[in-house]
């Protein structure tokens, strides 16, 4: 469909080819997976996200965070800020206030200028990408996916709306147990190349994939966290524009923010890019993403880049965005909560909201405190409940230390 001239996408014959590397069955496990975070472009096909010539400027207020107590979760007692960030698997972290940067680590190899995978981080810049487009009129978030993705007009996104994927309450079929080798979300990985061809039928490109998904109850209803998802937004990206959902978040999400790095997604054999997790970006470029949440969606320059609108419809989520939350059928730690726009609310009463991804990435934003913070990491299972409430709580405590 799609070819890149950018030097981090191999094309062979018009099909992406996998680069030497870590075996393709190894690559997520605990042996190979803190050095495969941090250079997925070496052994599988993606295609760059470039930065523009622009690079936005953090200020600078240190403070010492290490000694910051913390109340551990599930009356676990309590911690401090530093051995959190020590015994969470962590590669790199980040706190800034009112757009200065606190303090900062990284731990090696992770260094300022490496990206690293973000899981389903990659998630929220996708749904900020199509807010964007719904700011300039090209996106309607009430039309049918099938209005922009005809390929899905028969599957079971068939009346499925654009704001279905971005609350994730379609009622798609889909399994997210990432430990379930035969369940839908590791079935993905296989038609894009991230995993070997182990069961018969599996298409063997996403948009394929995307077909093949049956739905088993109507859609609007109850929130269902599902990976597919983000894909299908990524394609309703490239109906609504025309062109490769990668650029279009390169021109109207990662250069109007500054950053300082190039991203890159990674892509499946014909170069369609893996929206729900497959984007890698610097930890600055992070923060420097959700500080466009405290300042209503001007970067820290002041240059536009998401519709304020679009903002407060994030935090303020639709009447019934709780309750769909609170009938999800897995559970989500987040009692009170909600998903809005690809965005994570812990609980109620709270200006606190999170990109989340498995194995411990993590965006941070507290609008009341003015703190916004980010976590790369790589814990050796792709869920751990201690570590992810343990993390919120850490950052919980640096922020409110920091008013």
């Amino acid at each position: 469909m799609y070819s890149s001239s950018e030097p981090y996408e191999l094309v062979i014959g018009g099909r992406a080819s996998r680069p030497a590397g870590p075996p393709l069955d190894q690559w997520q496990t605990a042996g190979f997976l803190a050095w495969s975070m941090q250079n997925i472009a070496s052994f599988l096909p993606v295609r760059a996200i470039p930065r523009g010539a622009r690079t936005t400027a953090f200020g600078s207020t240190p403070h010492d965070l290490s000694d910051v107590p913390v109340t551990l979760p599930w009356d676990a007692g309590t911690s401090t800020f530093a051995q959190i960030m020590a015994n969470t698997a962590t590669d790199a972290w980040i706190v800034t206030k009112d757009g200065a940067v606190v303090a900062e680590e990284y731990i090696e190899p992770m260094s300022p200028q490496g990206v690293h995978l973000l899981m389903s981080v990659s998630k929220s810049l996708t749904t900020a990408t199509a807010g964007t487009l719904m700011g300039t009129g090209e996106l309607d978030a009430a039309l049918p996916v099938s209005a922009y993705v005809p390929a899905l007009a028969l599957s079971g996104y068939a009346g499925a709306t654009v704001r279905d994927l971005l609350d994730m309450r379609t009622g798609i079929r889909f399994s997210e147990n990432y430990l379930d080798s035969s369940a839908e979300v590791r079935l993905l990985e296989e038609a894009i190349g991230w995993a070997p061809r182990v069961h018969e039928g599996v298409p063997d490109t996403l948009l394929g994939f995307l077909a093949t998904l049956i739905a088993d109850r109507i859609h609007g209803g109850r929130f269902d966290y599902k990976s597919c998802e983000t894909d299908a937004l990524g394609f309703v990206i490239e109906g609504a524009t025309g062109r490769h959902p990668a650029d279009v978040m390169s021109e109207r999400l990662w250069q109007p923010m500054g950053a300082e790095s190039d991203a890159h997604v990674g892509v499946d054999g014909v170069g369609e890019g893996m929206f729900d997790g497959g984007i890698s970006a610097s930890l600055r470029d992070l923060a420097r993403f959700g500080s466009l949440f405290l300042r209503d969606g001007f970067a820290l320059d002041g240059v536009p880049v998401l519709p304020t609108w679009w903002v407060e419809d994030t935090v303020t989520g639709a009447p019934d965005s709780r309750e769909a939350f609170a009938a999800a059928s897995e559970p989500t730690l987040m009692d009170g909560g909600m998903y809005r726009n690809g965005f994570w609310f812990p609980r109620a009463g709270s200006d606190v909201f999170l990109a989340l991804g498995i194995h411990g990435q993590m965006i941070y934003i507290n609008r009341a405190a003015g703190v916004v913070a980010a976590k790369l990491s790589t814990w050796t299972t792709p869920q751990d409940g201690m570590k992810l409430l343990s993390t919120i709580a850490a950052f919980d405590a640096a922020a409110w230390a920091l008013v």
